[in-house]
This record gives structure tokens, sequence and C-alpha cells, in this order.
């Protein structure tokens, strides 16, 4: 296994889940938050010129080779991360950041596709977040819940969702075990709950950061 760059970056807040597993509704609750001002809010694949394509990719518009798709991926979140208005920039102007998906996704969604070693070596200089909030759910849910959105992904079948699944859990567990990212907050989240529960569950959390009361 590559042995990944442990930088925990403080006030970095990431949710992962499966397509459908509601960590969208929770981003949108909390940009409704008084505290919003205090947050950017982003998403992998990113609006920046190098992950504007990746939806056509997903959408299953443009077909290319899985190792080709894990590099554009990873090429999009460095510069998201170290881009000139990246996540490093946004904590360095004093504020916190919460993004929906990051490398745990090309760990879990690429490991399935096209293995679990180019994901791993193409995260390995990430830096970890302070929180990562797992949703929990399962294929069949994440289905019933996708069926009714307009554009569906290359990603969302049942066989394919419960791979992924199954790889998330892996890898969370892996980080779990691993001292060097100790520091980083781990929360799973069984997203069946009403999103009102989930809410409360991530701000009970978030809440404790000390740029929240400040």
């Amino acid at each position: 296994m590559y042995i990944i760059y442990f930088m925990i970056l403080n006030n970095f807040i990431v949710f992962e889940g499966i397509d459908g597993a509601g960590t969208s509704t929770q981003m949108q609750i909390l940009k409704e938050r008084p505290e919003a001002s205090k947050i950017d809010f982003s998403a992998e694949p990113t609006e920046c010129e190098t992950g504007r394509f990746l939806p056509q990719i997903l959408g299953g518009k443009i077909e290319l080779n899985p190792k080709t798709t894990a590099y554009l991926f990873a090429a999009d979140r460095a510069e998201h991360v170290w881009g000139k208005n990246g996540i490093v920039n946004s904590i360095q102007n004093g504020k916190a950041v919460i993004i929906d998906r990051y490398i745990f996704s090309s760990l879990a969604y690429q490991g399935v596709s096209c293995g679990k070693e180019l994901p791993r070596l193409l995260s390995k200089d990430f830096p970890l977040p302070e929180i990562l909030f797992f949703f929990d759910i399962t294929p069949e849910t994440s289905l019933a819940r996708i069926e009714s959105r307009e554009i569906s992904e290359i990603y969302e079948n049942n066989e394919y969702l419960t791979k992924t699944r199954n790889r998330y859990l892996e890898i969370i567990d892996e980080y779990k075990k691993l001292k060097e990212a100790e520091n980083m907050k781990i929360v799973m989240i069984d997203a069946s709950k009403s999103k009102e529960e989930i809410s409360k569950i991530i701000w009970s959390h978030l809440s404790k950061l000390p740029i929240f009361s400040m």
C-alpha cells in the first residue's frame, strides 16, 4: 500500500457516500444556517476548468479508460486543493471548507473500476480533512432516491453501488486503524434517517469547532 501524506487540515470537512446518500441535501441545509458566512462550500468534480467536463464522463457522454478517468479526477482535485481559490487558500483566509466528495470517492469508485493501486497512488499526497462524515446507505435505498433525477450517471446501478459501498467501508476501516490518521475524526451517519435528524447530527459535531464559537 502506498504511504499517504498525513497532513490534517483544520476546519476542512468532507461529506462522502454513494450516490443518493443525501450529501447534497445536507450541504444545502448548511448553506441556510447563520454560520454559513464562515464556510466555503464546494464539490468534486469542481467547477474549475479542470472539472467542468468531468460530468460528461460520469453521464456516459465521453467514454474513457477507467485509469484515464482516475488521473483526470486527481488533476481536478489538485487544483481544488492548491489552486488560487482552492481549499488551502480558503482555510488560510480564516474560512472553514466543506466539500461534497474528496479522495475517498476516488478510492471507492475508481478503486472498483480500475483497481485499488492507482487511486491510492494518485491520492497519497492530498491532505486529510479534520472531519469526515460518511453517509451510509444501502444501494437499494440509493437507487430508489436516484430514480427521481433527470440525469443518471454511469455508476448508478445496483452491482456497482454495492461494490462501491463495500469499498468505502473497507477504506474507512483502513483509516480508522492508521495511527497517522488518528486526528481525522470519522463520523458514520445512517443516511436512511430523516434529513432533519442527520442535520442535527452533523451540526452537533461542527458546532464544536472553534471557528463556529468565535
